[in-house]
């Protein structure tokens, strides 16, 4: 291979989680399938509201329906993953999505589709993506090595932003051209699809000590994670990045300043398809063991790209920063999620998920309240630049108060050895309980 070829072999995708273990292979399947399907009720159910209230507010008020379970449920579904099988509670809620599918699907189809059911709907799919969320997070942490982790993480955000950008892409076109109710016929295909997939995982049972789900054990969770700065500076760079540097919101009236309603929907697609450039590039990533610089450098860098975007009053240039914004943010996030599968105990993961899912929901929604009410108070394009300078400038902050994170070295870590040696004692256990290698002595 010549010299040019093996640079640019070394900048594709590390596919080595893909060959080292089938369960991530079908979890990758089955997180693509549901973000295609998904993205056909994702799009057709705010429509739908549309067209039976004509109100903006009522749109709108999905959101608030939506925050509590998530932030109730994620809470909770932290513990259960820890308590029981996480297999089951993937495959508990992927049914039980393909249920309320059916249910949107059946109200598309009477004469007089009701407005209520929706909201009910869109309760429930927070509900059970909070429970489920914390169990596929921390079932990645089992199937795949540690060595492999970022790896994994990048092939995971791939496979994300090429749902991100199609799928919604399809959905409006079928939303469009055929109605509500083929669209969440196609979800509900797309969840019968996933079940089975999720029926070929291999079990994944909790600790023999595992306890039940309780307020205990989430309080335990969120005391670990207190106690380890290092987990803490993930959490903080996130939630500050999102909370002043979110503006989609406020994106209709950013295109309206700009005199180009046009480029609306390529805003909205602009961060996905930077994510999508950088995964797409992102081997040289499995090489890095300073994670912590990763978090900080995306997030930062995420900052900037936003206070340019809110700069420039060229359209072109707006979305070429909005691109970058999104190679921060997938690059933070690579960073994040391998030092969460790195360093946390098997015994905890689950329950530290669920506070994940706070840190990665929360944020945004708090962030479209903050770019909002900025805009209308300062103006779109000060509410935009503002927030990406304040968020640079909360990442500084953050590593002067929780230095470790920048010093995170997963090759010397305490954690992170103590986390690698848990899942190779567990990996052992694995081997000496298949068929051929039960009843025999343990190696010497």
């Amino acid at each position: 291979m010549s010299p040019a070829l093996a640079k640019l072999s070394a900048l594709l995708p590390d596919l080595a989680p893909w060959r080292a273990s089938a369960d991530f292979r079908l979890l990758w399947v089955q997180g693509l399938v549901t973000y295609f399907s998904g993205a056909m009720a994702m799009i057709a159910l705010p429509l739908q509201i549309k067209e039976l209230t004509g109100s903006p507010l009522a749109v709108g008020a999905m959101g608030a329906v939506e925050l509590v379970p998530l932030v109730v449920f994620g809470l909770y579904g932290g513990a259960l993953a820890d308590a029981v099988d996480r297999r089951k509670v993937i495959l508990a809620t992927e049914a039980g999505l393909g249920l309320l599918a059916l249910l949107l699907l059946v109200n598309a189809m009477l004469p007089d589709p009701l407005l209520w059911p929706l909201y009910v709907v869109a309760a429930g799919v927070s509900a059970l993506a909070g429970l489920q969320r914390p169990a596929l997070d921390s079932l990645l942490a089992r199937i795949v090595p540690h060595e492999h982790q970022t790896a994994a993480a990048a092939l995971n955000s791939l496979r994300w932003q090429m749902g991100s950008i199609a799928g919604p892409a399809l959905a409006g076109l079928v939303v469009a051209y055929a109605g509500h109710a083929p669209a969440y016929g196609v979800t509900i295909a797309g969840f019968a699809v996933s079940v089975v997939l999720c029926t070929r995982l291999s079990p994944a049972p909790p600790a023999h000590d595992a306890e039940k789900p309780s307020l205990r054990g989430i309080a335990e969770g969120a005391r670990y994670a207190w106690s380890r700065p290092v987990l803490l500076g993930t959490y903080a760079i996130d939630l500050a990045a999102m909370f002043f540097a979110f503006p989609n919101t406020i994106f209709p009236f950013l295109a309206d300043e700009l005199d180009a309603d046009w480029s609306l929907g390529l805003m909205y697609a602009a961060g996905s398809v930077g994510s999508l450039v950088l995964g797409l590039t992102s081997g040289w990533t499995s090489g890095v063991r300073r994670h912590g610089l990763l978090v900080v450098g995306g997030a930062a860098g995420w900052g900037l790209a936003i206070t340019a975007a809110g700069w420039f009053g060229n359209v072109w240039a707006v979305l070429v920063c909005l691109a970058f914004a999104g190679a921060g943010d997938m690059l933070s996030g690579l960073g994040r999620a391998t030092i969460w599968n790195q360093t946390i105990p098997e015994e905890l993961r689950g329950r530290l998920a669920g506070i994940e899912v706070l840190s990665y929901s929360v944020g945004p929604q708090l962030g479209q309240v903050r770019a909002g009410a900025m805009a209308g108070w300062t103006g779109t394009r000060t509410a935009v630049w503002a927030g990406g300078v304040a968020c640079v400038a909360s990442v500084g902050l953050l590593c002067l108060a929780l230095p470790k994170l920048l010093t995170y070295d997963s090759a010397t870590d305490e954690d992170s050895l103590r986390r690698r040696a848990q899942q190779e004692a567990a990996r052992g256990t694995d081997r000496r309980e298949t068929p051929e290698h039960r009843g025999a002595p343990d190696p010497v």
